[in-house]
């Protein structure tokens, strides 16, 4: 027998305990951990990874994993079959994957959530053909959901959705949120006189770690005794093919942390780390070519610490549109580091971009998002 609660399943390809698990997977975690739970019942469902659990609860969360990446929709399909009853709504939580819910979900059930779309991002970071498939078969199995209602988290992301031709009424747009507080203005640490720059994130070459290293290679001429700091868990490959060629011929030190070089490999480091060599940073590199939106932004401002973007879909939203960070005219190493002397050179400009960075931080908060989803929940019932 059904109960009174309203009963939704999420579908993803990953979840939080996931070893590849990313901001979207926190995303959906953080909104729904937070939710009444004497009114909604949630299942989460995505396929299993070595040394995981089949069923747990976490925060009050059922997450059940079945399958892999080709079989977990079958295995969601069979799910939802034997509890269809009792399912509300099916959200299809679309991460370069999806589960092609129109096909055997009614409409009246279903809800897409998407962060961003691939698009260029599938020839950076895949081969022929794949790429090549991958970019061409995007657009026709997004409109499989453009009847759909909509979950995303940018006004980037929801006007690419509109282009293809997705319903805007549709497409809600849910802010990101901090797992912290903004640090009071009094707790920032002073930036010393050692100019430093700093790249957060996975090592794949959308994000554009290459052109951070190749920006610094040009302004560590000018500016000697600025530093490049990379904080996340390293791609020996990735450095190797991609940095190593760039240390070489621009004569730059690198190596691990306490080494004193010019560039530093943290490796992966603890949030409250993280929060703390941010802080130390003059300004954040968000070179990538693509985002859903650029959380790692928000939380360098609730720091104290400016980010100068690439003029990319999901950053852009993420600096507030250049009012609270810098954006690149130009998607190239040589205006990013033009940026990167101007935040040496400029104080008075900096200090004012620094104090939007932190005051539009304040706007994100994971109780914010809950409770947009809870009134989208609502509003669609």
């Amino acid at each position: 027998m059904k109960d009174n609660k309203i009963n939704i399943l999420f579908l993803s390809w990953r979840d939080i305990k996931c070893p590849k698990s990313g901001g979207a997977e926190v995303f959906t975690h953080e909104m729904l951990k937070r939710l009444n739970f004497d009114k909604y019942n949630i299942t989460h469902f995505s396929p299993i990874f070595e040394g995981a659990k089949s069923e747990e609860i976490i925060d009050n969360i059922s997450y059940i994993r079945r399958g892999n990446i080709l079989s977990v929709i079958r295995e969601a399909k069979k799910y939802y079959k034997l509890n269809e009853k009792t399912i509300d709504f099916v959200v299809d939580q679309c991460n370069t994957h999806k589960f092609f819910t129109p096909l055997w979900v009614p409409k009246e059930k279903r809800i897409f959530f998407i962060h961003q779309l691939t698009r260029e991002i599938w020839y950076e970071n895949a081969k022929f053909p794949i790429s090549f498939l991958g970019y061409l078969s995007e657009t026709p199995t997004l409109k499989l959901y453009k009847n759909d209602y909509t979950i995303t988290v940018s006004a980037s992301t929801k006007n690419d959705l509109i282009d293809i031709g997705f319903n805007k009424d549709k497409v809600h747009i849910f802010p990101e949120g901090l797992n912290f507080k903004p640090w009071n203005s009094e707790k920032f640490i002073e930036k010393d006189n050692s100019d430093i720059f700093g790249y957060v994130g996975r090592f794949v070459n959308y994000k554009g770690i290459d052109a951070a290293v190749k920006a610094y290679s040009i302004i560590k001429k000018k500016h000697t005794q600025s530093k490049l700091w990379i904080i996340g868990k390293k791609n020996d490959v990735y450095i190797e093919e991609k940095l190593v060629p760039v240390f070489k011929e621009n004569n730059i030190s690198y190596g691990d942390r306490d080494e004193n070089r010019d560039v530093t490999f943290f490796g992966f480091v603890t949030d409250k780390e993280k929060l703390t060599l941010m802080s130390k940073m003059k300004a954040l590199l968000f070179p990538s070519s693509r985002e859903g939106f650029g959380l790692t932004v928000i939380e360098a401002g609730a720091v104290g610490t400016p980010t100068i973007v690439y003029n990319s879909k999901g950053l852009v939203d993420a600096v507030d549109q250049g009012k609270a960070g810098y954006i690149c005219k130009e998607n190239t190493p040589k205006d990013l580091c033009s940026i990167m002397s101007r935040v040496i050179e400029d104080k008075t400009e900096y200090n004012l971009v620094r104090e939007k960075a932190y005051d539009f931080s304040l706007k994100f908060n994971w109780d914010n998002t809950s409770i947009c989803f809870d009134k989208f929940i609502n509003y669609i019932k």
